[in-house]
């Protein structure tokens, strides 16, 4: 493994990789780590993220074992000074080539799901719009824990898919039950995707957050402000308790990116 990232993360995707090799076995092509790990350098909060490319689908004995086992080589955040919330995805090649929209995800492990995992529920296989948006993102900037370079592996997302991607992606946040309970993590998302429909590019939270400060008025300014310090460890968290301001930003911000789009 690159021994540019930290002996902690080394550590923790090599047992990633152990509970993977485990399971998937020869079906591995490649493992690319991505994200803040890569890119920003790992926040207070940040997940560590690995994609999984394999020649195969995994059958449902398969996905169940995997998600099950990486529960013990992951953290909910803040719980494990040794371990942080793996975000692991795996893709099948056979559903990536060729390329079509929406593409399909074979499994998706991440610490929000563990509630659900540890009662034995297991999301299907399915369609996954955001698939655009992290491919794009793998290609762009990525370590190759194993097998090729992304590039060289993952399909071009057309940048039209790319922006149906951000597209469906804001589609999402419609009501405040929609982010209730995990405001800072949407109003950084809107941001990054506020970002990439203006520049084409994709940047890490802070940056986003911070190109976004740069473009809203005070009202604005303060969610931003406190989702991006509270991500970066400076400040407490104190969106769940701005209900309307949050809601304004939220929809402020979707109707910038379906405007942008829109043109």
């Amino acid at each position: 493994m690159p021994s540019a990232l930290p002996p902690v993360v080394l550590h923790q995707l090599s047992l990633a990789s152990t509970v993977l090799d485990a399971e998937l076995g020869s079906a591995i092509v490649s493992m690319h780590v991505f994200g803040s790990a890569v890119d920003t350098g790992l926040q207070p909060s940040s997940d560590l993220d690995l994609l999984v490319t394999v020649d195969e689908a995994p059958s449902e004995s398969q996905r169940s074992a995997v998600l099950t086992q990486l529960l013990t080589v992951s953290a909910p955040p803040g719980a494990s000074a040794m371990l942080r919330p793996l975000e692991v995805t795996v893709l099948s090649l056979a559903h990536l080539k060729p390329w079509r929209y929406p593409a399909r995800r074979e499994l998706q492990f991440g610490e929000w799901l563990r509630h659900d995992l540890l009662a034995g529920v297991f999301e299907a296989p399915m369609r996954d719009p955001d698939l655009a948006i992290l491919i794009t993102k793998v290609r762009d900037s990525s370590i190759a824990l194993r097998g090729p370079e992304a590039s060289a592996l993952l399909p071009h997302v057309p940048q039209a898919d790319l922006e149906r991607a951000l597209l469906d992606t804001v589609g999402q946040w419609n009501q405040p039950e929609d982010w209730a309970g995990d405001e800072r993590n949407i109003v950084l998302a809107l941001a990054r995707c506020w970002y990439t429909a203006w520049t084409g590019r994709i940047c890490s939270k802070q940056e986003a957050a911070a190109w976004v400060l740069e473009r809203v008025d005070d009202r604005h300014k303060a969610v931003v402000a406190n989702a991006r310090a509270a991500y970066l460890g400076l400040e407490q968290d104190t969106l769940p308790i701005q209900p309307d301001a949050v809601q304004a930003f939220v929809r402020d911000a979707r109707t910038e990116v379906e405007q942008k789009l829109a043109g």
